[in-house]
């Protein structure tokens, strides 16, 4: 059987839970070898037992451009090659304007926009001709809700930071795209939740939030995964520099 990914190596940053998880499980499952990052050794462990024998874990912290150095010379030196990147290491800082902090600013653009400067700068000498970039965006980009202005801001810099990549990558054959979902059900969402309401009202909640999109749920990692297994593989071959709504078509409402 021959699969989207046979033969590629991909790295996935903040692979070891949440949609990073479901992104790598896609990718091992459809024939890649797949490397994750993350900043914990006991995390990547468990995760890289989830995904199975053609996953291994990193750690690696993707504010710091030795580690990820470091990292993809240790990919380098394991396989050989490098064929996919997928960005998706982020977090989110959420406050109203009058009370952002330095440090959640800081904190947020380090991670969500520095980050991703840092995972895919050191990457493109290993990426040959048809290699790819996927990073991960979000709906907040376009339409961010109240007291989420750092994360959206973080996610709209990363969408311009690829208008004008793929310009600066011109002619080496790699391709470069963000993928957006919305609302997804990991077990961050939940337990974010689970704080905010109590554990049980999760479900309703969850339930609640889903009703909202034209779907009537929210997405399951491994969609997410699907989406960026497609702009990793040559299906896309002609695909570069969009943004991909995976969202439910939230964004179009």
């Amino acid at each position: 059987m021959n699969l989207p990914l046979d033969g590629k190596v991909a790295v996935v940053t903040g692979g070891a839970s949440g949609v990073g998880l479901g992104i790598a499980q896609e990718f091992a499952g459809n024939g890649a070898r797949v490397v994750i990052t993350d900043l914990r050794r006991q995390d990547l462990d468990q995760a890289v037992a989830t995904i199975g024998p053609n996953c291994i874990g990193l750690v690696a912290d993707v504010t710091r451009l030795a580690d990820m150095q470091a990292m993809y010379a240790e990919v380098h030196a394991r396989f050989g090659r490098l064929d996919a990147v997928v960005a998706n290491a982020g977090i989110g800082a959420h406050a109203p304007l009058t009370e952002i902090t330095e440090e959640q600013f800081d904190r947020t653009f380090n991670v969500n926009a520095k980050g991703v400067l840092f995972t895919v700068q050191p990457a493109l000498p290993l990426l040959r001709p048809g290699g790819t970039i996927v990073i991960l965006g979000s709906t907040a980009s376009i339409q961010p809700p109240r007291g989420m202005s750092l994360y959206g801001g973080s996610k709209a810099a990363v969408r311009n930071f690829v208008r004008s990549w793929i310009q600066d990558t011109k002619g080496s054959g790699i391709r470069m795209n963000i993928l957006s979902p919305g609302a997804v059900d990991t077990p961050s969402l939940r337990s974010a939740l689970a704080m905010a309401q109590g554990a049980d009202q999760v479900d309703t909640a969850v339930k609640a939030m889903g009703e909202g999109n034209p779907t009537g749920r929210l997405a399951d990692p491994h969609e997410i995964g699907k989406a960026a297994m497609f702009l990793s593989s040559d299906a896309s071959s002609f695909i570069t520099g969009v943004e991909l709504f995976v969202d439910g078509g939230m964004a179009q409402v």
